[in-house]
């Protein structure tokens, strides 16, 4: 399609636990937390373990799609993880696009955790259901 551009934005963060609860500090120093919105900082509410899952399998794609590496072997070998567990995560990366940002916004169903999408993901959209 001609004349569709994307945009990345980068926002530099820092995520530190506090009493068992992982907090968001902004570039600011401001912290996020629930409900106040903290000076520009958006409270996360998903489920970490999905989100973090999610974050590094669409880096993981990217860095393939982008040549940085030739293969899962040789990315795996080079962040250090196992080929297997990279080849799994990277298997999110073909969830719906609706049912990824239901995870991000924390609406999946109670019980959809990580474990559970790790299973066997079906390759075709209609197939994949929470």
């Amino acid at each position: 399609m001609k004349g569709l551009t994307s945009v990345t934005v980068s926002v530099p963060l820092t995520i530190r636990r506090r009493g068992g609860r992982k907090q968001i500090i902004g570039p600011d120093g401001a912290v996020a937390r629930q409900g106040d919105g903290g000076a520009g900082v958006v409270p996360v509410n998903g489920d970490p373990a999905l989100i973090k899952a999610l974050a590094r399998g669409f880096r993981w794609r990217r860095m393939l799609e982008g040549g940085r590496y030739a293969s899962i072997s040789e990315m795996a070998a080079a962040e250090k993880i196992e080929r297997g567990y990279l080849g799994t995560l990277l298997r999110l990366t073909l969830l719906p696009p609706p049912m990824v940002e239901a995870i991000v916004a924390g609406r999946q169903p109670e019980g959809v955790t990580l474990p559970r999408l790790l299973e066997e993901v079906p390759v075709g959209w209609g197939e994949q259901t929470f």
